[in-house]
């Protein structure tokens, strides 16, 4: 007979997190985290309440506002809440959305034909997170009000004055971790970011045409405000994105398609560039990874361009069908599904799984992709002779392809003579630094530690590969050397695993040209290896712009405003000597080992994309074929040139 202590295992121990306490208890689960992303989604929840009022066709204004004091008001033109007593609750309908978790009028599908706020948690877990909520309805005639705190009510739903039109207006504070409040608090920071939601608005605005979505934010010493309607919807997403580009034909090809419980829309458009951006929504939420709609969209491009191609005889019976990729390149594409049921798939719920949406889009692009051909023979024969030359370089790429994996196989996978290596073996603990030209080569051969430093030096300017096409990328001597160098091939056949360095510093003068290097540096990792940058291997290195010596003081100094603060310091009689560096090559191999390459010393910066969309823009922008928006933007910018160079 066992004599342990029996602890009792009954229904007093199955815990029952109350309503909104569960949301308090793993906040994680409801919006995903709770640093700087999860605080902005609170804001979208709001939003995309006031959005599926739009959806239905109630609402045309939204107006978010950022408050000093850490706070967001979200004010929109729509219904308003139901005010009216719930039925099964015996409270007011308002209440109940914001205080019971998956209440809402998204469930049946009767309220809301189509939502983007998913989980019909929306409103109650901003409340519940928020250590204030304060929301006013406008409705018949009346504005009723009710606060909460922590998600727990502080009064009744109560009429506070008159109103002569419908719509809903919440402002919350989100519940920040001070340290003061007796509460613990949940976010990590309470800090919000403008562009980060312009940003997403802009996009929400061009998903929901005619849509009006303002922001203001107050938080400065003087309010911004931008405000953003699109009429033409995602006509208007396309030709914003192709702004900087030459477009192949305009307006660009529309698509819509309406069935009984979801919707289709896309618009297309190719640019003489040589870069795919096709962007799927489901619900105007993003879906990265594509899905069921996507999936539709390139079977029905890929079948109806071959079918043209074959058609009108510019693609020989000789000659194999088009792939993909081929078509897809210049191609600048939004695809929007409504429906009244998604299903996400994925850990981040980035991307669409709907089997119905994929005979849907394939369908619906299909018949009016091959109708528009038909109508516009000039755009198609365009269309078909950007497809046929992207075959033929794609052809000419592999053969180049072809030729230096076979060399590489006869010569042992030799390394470029200029490549001074590092005998470290293991790639986390191995840098490769590239260099432009000979004089900061040798100098940095010299100063390196080559247990783990191997030093890769460029002649002159690497090729423009925004305006090249592969074939000519590879045949590039220094692109080769770069790719023999990291050891992990190339395009399709990138192996991350076979990287040879896991830190790439690109070690640039700091002037101009040195500038102009790296952007070339960078779009080349960006268009050819973005791995390299999304794995976080690349790295800038930040070469001193002075030495200042002062009796037995040395000091490098990396920017003007440090120069400046130094010199105030340590005075400026008795004339300390400064010298400026003008490139690497006139630092000693000491001096640039003490100042740059040094892990003990030194300052890297490592490359993110925090925001590919953006990095493309400025991409195409400053190395691009069109020379207007190039010179709008120096001429708006010459004044941070001098930040430029630090």
């Amino acid at each position: 007979m066992d004599n342990h202590n029996h602890v009792a295992y009954d229904e007093t121990q199955i815990q029952v997190l109350e309503g909104l306490e569960a949301v308090r208890y793993r906040p994680g689960m409801y919006i995903g985290s709770t640093d700087e992303r999860g605080l902005h989604h609170l804001v979208y929840e709001i939003v995309d309440n006031a959005v599926d009022e739009a959806l239905a066709g109630y609402c045309t204004h939204i107006e978010v506002t950022l408050h000093k004091d850490g706070s967001v008001t979200v004010q929109d033109n729509g219904r308003g809440f139901p005010v009216g007593i719930h039925p099964k609750m015996g409270r007011p309908a308002v209440e109940v959305c914001l205080t019971v978790l998956h209440a809402g009028g998204k469930f049946d599908g009767e309220g809301y034909k189509v939502s983007g706020g998913l989980h019909g948690v929306g409103a109650s877990v901003v409340n519940a997170l928020s250590s204030h909520l304060m929301v006013e309805v406008r409705q018949n005639g009346h504005v009723y009000r009710q606060e909460y705190e922590r998600g727990k009510i502080l009064y009744d739903l109560k009429i506070v004055g008159e109103a002569s039109d419908t719509g809903t207006t919440i402002t919350f504070l989100p519940d920040v971790r001070t340290g003061e409040t007796p509460e613990p608090g949940i976010f990590e920071t309470g800090e919000f970011n403008f562009e980060t939601l312009s940003t997403r608005f802009r996009e929400m605005a061009f998903l929901n045409k005619g849509l009006r979505i303002t922001l203001t934010d107050e938080r400065g010493e003087e309010s911004v405000t931008k405000s953003y309607c699109y009429e033409g919807g995602v006509i208007s997403f396309v030709e914003y994105l192709n702004r900087h580009k030459t477009a192949l034909f305009n307006p660009p090809i529309y698509i819509e398609s309406e069935q009984s419980n979801s919707s289709v829309e896309v618009a297309l458009q190719w640019n003489d560039g040589y870069y795919e951006s096709v962007s799927s929504f489901a619900n105007n939420i993003l879906t990265p990874e594509g899905g069921t709609h996507l999936a539709g969209f390139r079977a029905a491009l890929t079948r109806v361009v071959n079918d043209y191609a074959r058609k009108s005889g510019q693609l020989k019976a000789s000659e194999q069908n088009l792939t993909g990729d081929d078509i897809r390149e210049g191609l600048t594409a939004i695809i929007s599904v409504k429906l009244t049921e998604p299903q996400f798939e994925g850990q981040t719920k980035s991307k669409l799984g709907n089997s119905e949406v994929r005979p849907l889009v394939d369908t619906v692009v299909g018949n009016a992709l091959s109708a528009f051909f038909e109508e516009h023979p000039s755009e198609a024969k365009l269309v078909m002779d950007k497809c046929l030359q992207a075959a033929r370089a794609r052809e000419a790429a592999r053969k180049a392809r072809d030729l230096t994996r076979r060399k590489t196989a006869l010569e042992s996978g030799s390394l470029p003579g200029k490549l001074a290596d590092c005998t470290e073996r293991d790639p986390a603990k191995s840098e490769i630094f590239i260099v432009e030209g000979n004089s900061a080569g040798g100098s940095a051969k010299e100063g390196r530690d080559r247990y783990f430093q191997a030093i890769l030096p460029l002649r002159g300017k690497i090729l423009n590969v925004e305006k090249t096409r592969m074939d000519r990328v590879l045949a590039n001597a220094e692109i080769k050397a770069m790719i023999t160098a990291f050891g992990a091939g190339f395009g399709p056949d990138f192996d991350p695993a076979r990287l040879r360095y896991h830190r790439i510093v690109c070690m640039t003068d700091a002037d101009v040209d040195g500038s102009h290097i790296r952007i070339l540096l960078l779009t080349f990792f960006y268009r050819h290896l973005p791995r390299l940058i999304e794995d976080g291997y690349v790295y800038i290195a930040q070469p001193p712009l002075y030495k200042v010596s002062k009796g037995k003081m040395e000091k490098y100094v990396y920017s003007d405003e440090q120069l400046q603060r130094l010199l105030d310091e340590i005075g400026r009689d008795n004339k300390p000597d400064i010298q400026r560096y003008k490139g690497l090559g006139e630092m000693s191999p000491a001096q640039l080992w003490e100042t740059t390459m040094n892990p003990a010393t030194r300052s890297m910066y490592r490359v993110t994309i925090k925001d590919a969309i953006a990095a493309d823009e400025m991409f195409t922008l400053l190395m691009g074929d069109q020379v207007e928006p190039r010179r709008e933007f120096i001429e708006q910018n010459a004044k941070l040139v001098a930040e430029l160079d630090i």
